[in-house]
């Protein structure tokens, strides 16, 4: 390997790790500032899928056949990649899904190699995984670059679904879209198969016949903010390194490396090979679980005798590893005609009168600026976004409502608030009888207030489930810290996630820097799976972020005063006051009322900059959680919590 190696590396960093993690201080969680253009006034480049076939989603959906030379896909891999990998990609309007059909790209002798950028859906459109083949990398790197150093914690928005990559590294490094400031270059970069991203950027249905690095290694600050692993088969290790936190759920895995196998936060639900439970403070955090309690995978484009259809996989209940991994799994298969296709210039009304007259909806990648909301009323109506397609409400409504709680899938989205204060931006009601074999999914959706858009934003609500038995799968929402129109009183949001819907389960769930609790959860019979928070970072005083009179802040995750029942497995919450002058305090990190009913597993608080710090980390018990009090990125763990 060259440049440090992984093994090197491995060894270097159970002494260094908490050094590292102190220099990280304000960009731990994809946190550093950044200078971004204003994305209204930016005249987008050109769509560069030139080679490809053409497909019915539009320009910014590149279709490759391994018909094709290598030198045409790479030409076009490399032009897509020098638009959307750069940080000044971070909030711009363009959005890219790129597909591979059944076939072989690249060689060990030739691999194919490239870089997914900001934006970017990579996917294979096989109905297997085996179906598409890609010897060679695709890869994150670092690109948060700047004073000596360089890591991955802004590397949001971006996929890699439904294919298998055989990992063969370039004898020499390709020359695309290399990350600006590197003080290790590319040697590094090209040492391993490198998956460096945090939030928003999922790994699903993928075959990985090798090792991979979740970090890029080299650099002197190089940390990621860990991500989403689901229905996977990696044959070598899941090398976490030093990422803050990580869910892998229904899948088979080479193993973890040895400590550090992360940091804080990693969770395995339904995985074979998983690591065992160990909860004992830095570089050993996993909270493992022998199967998924209940799930089901997001609807994915494919091709058959020359057409496109959608699968619709069926929910699982007790699950381990892949779905797939007996052959064709259970489910159904959808015509393309069954859906309506449309782009950021159709309108809402044509929109909603295609779902009424029983059409499915597809959202091709762009931005949709909407006048009022998308409208499904219907039962098992599949909403699937493509390249990160996003939804940005412009008139005080929401962006998405749901009607039906009865087989609602809706995955493959970014939610921005607009310029006008809605009440919730995607809502899922009750008006049926809902199924535990067919539940309503919110799959890959992601939230944000603030950071791309160019004024003012607010939401109350981001998510509102009141879904009964729906299923969340991968949902980040974040109040932005960083971008355009970012402060206190500029973009504005009390709770990233509301559960009002008894026996809602959750994975991969992401709430951070909202302004009161950032997830409320009151329905009865809930279950999540892995939780990651980062506190606001803004509030300008105590008296400003205060529940009551008699308690400081606000709980990360609150679960409601009537519940009876819920059960949370690997929650974290972190302290990041950085851009108050402030000293504040918040009593606890979780809430629940006090009843056997409800049990946590697996809960922690980490300290890492500003002043002040947690309370206690869950109703008074565990903490104080300060600078001091254990001390900076110790994490003060709870394992078992009963109310």
């Amino acid at each position: 390997m060259a440049g440090r190696g992984i093994i090197g590396w491995i060894a270097g960093f159970v002494t260094i790790a908490a050094a590292l993690v102190i220099a990280a201080l304000a960009v731990v969680s994809g946190r550093a500032p950044v200078s971004v253009a204003d994305a209204a006034s930016v005249s987008l480049a050109p769509s560069v899928c030139r080679a490809t076939a053409a497909s019915p989603f539009g320009p910014d959906a590149c279709v490759f056949s391994d018909a094709m030379s290598q030198a045409q896909i790479q030409s076009d891999l490399n032009a897509i990649a020098a638009q959307q990998v750069p940080i000044g990609s971070q909030f711009d309007g363009r959005r890219y899904a790129l597909f591979f059909e059944p076939g072989t790209y690249g060689s060990a002798a030739d691999p194919l190699v490239f870089q997914v950028g900001y934006y970017t859906q990579v996917a294979g459109l096989g109905s297997l995984p085996k179906d598409t083949v890609v010897n060679g990398a695709i890869d994150v790197f670092n690109d948060l670059c700047g004073g000596g150093s360089c890591n991955a914690d802004d590397n949001f928005w971006r996929s890699l679904s439904n294919l298998t990559l055989n990992v063969h590294l370039p004898k020499t490094p390709p020359a695309y879209a290399p990350k600006p400031a590197d003080p290790d270059g590319a040697a590094c970069d090209n040492s391993a198969e490198i998956w460096a991203a945090s939030q928003a950027a999922p790994l699903r249905r993928v075959i990985i016949n090798g090792s991979v690095a979740f970090q890029d290694f080299c650099a002197p600050d190089d940390f990621a903010s860990g991500g989403f692993i689901a229905d996977a088969a990696i044959t070598g290790k899941l090398n976490f390194f030093g990422n803050q936190q990580y869910l892998v759920r229904d899948s088979s895995i080479g193993g973890a490396a040895a400590c550090p196998n992360g940091l804080w936060n990693m969770v395995y639900a339904g995985v074979k090979g998983a690591p065992a439970p160990v909860f004992t403070g830095q570089c050993q955090q996993n909270t493992v679980l022998g199967t998924s309690p209940v799930t089901e995978e997001e609807p994915f484009l494919y091709t058959a005798s020359g057409s496109y259809r959608v699968f619709v996989p069926a929910a699982r209940t007790g699950s381990s590893g892949t779905s797939w991994a007996a052959g064709a799994e259970a489910g159904k298969s959808l015509p393309l005609p069954a859906f309506f296709v449309a782009s950021p210039a159709t309108t809402v009304a044509a929109i909603n009168q295609a779902l009424a007259a029983g059409k499915d909806l597809v959202l091709t990648p762009g931005v949709y600026r909407l006048s009022g909301p998308i409208r499904v009323g219907r039962p098992n109506t599949v909403v699937l976004g493509l390249g990160f397609a996003t939804l940005v409400p412009q008139r005080g409504t929401a962006a998405l409502t749901v009607a039906s709680d009865v087989g609602v899938k809706v995955s493959g989205l970014i939610v921005d608030a607009g310029p006008v204060r809605s009440a919730a931006l995607v809502s899922f009601g009750r008006s049926g009888e809902a199924t535990a074999a067919n539940p309503d999914l919110i799959a890959d959706v992601f939230f944000r207030i603030g950071g791309a858009e160019t004024t003012a934003t607010a939401a109350t609500v981001s998510l509102l489930d009141g879904a009964p038995r729906s299923v969340i799968d991968d949902v980040w929402a974040w109040r932005a810290d960083h971008g355009n129109d970012v402060g206190w009183t500029e973009n504005t949001g009390a709770t990233g996630v509301e559960v009002t819907g008894d026996d809602v389960t959750a994975y991969g769930l992401a709430v951070e820097h909202y302004q009161k609790s950032e997830v409320v959860w009151s329905g009865q019979g809930g279950t999540d799976v892995f939780f990651q928070n980062e506190l606001p970072y803004d509030p300008p005083a105590q008296a400003a972020w205060r529940q009551s009179a008699t308690r400081d802040g606000y709980p990360a995750f609150q679960v409601g005063a009537g519940v009876t029942t819920f059960h949370g497995y690997g929650m974290g919450s972190y302290v990041v006051f950085i851009h108050t002058k402030a000293t504040l305090h918040d009593a606890a990190a979780f809430a629940a009322p006090k009843a056997p009913g409800i049990q946590f597993r697996d809960v922690f608080g980490v300290w890492i900059a500003g002043s002040g710090g947690l309370s206690s980390v869950i109703n008074g018990t565990g903490g104080p959680v300060t600078s001091t009090t254990p001390g900076t990125v110790t994490p003060v763990d709870v394992r078992s919590y009963q109310g």
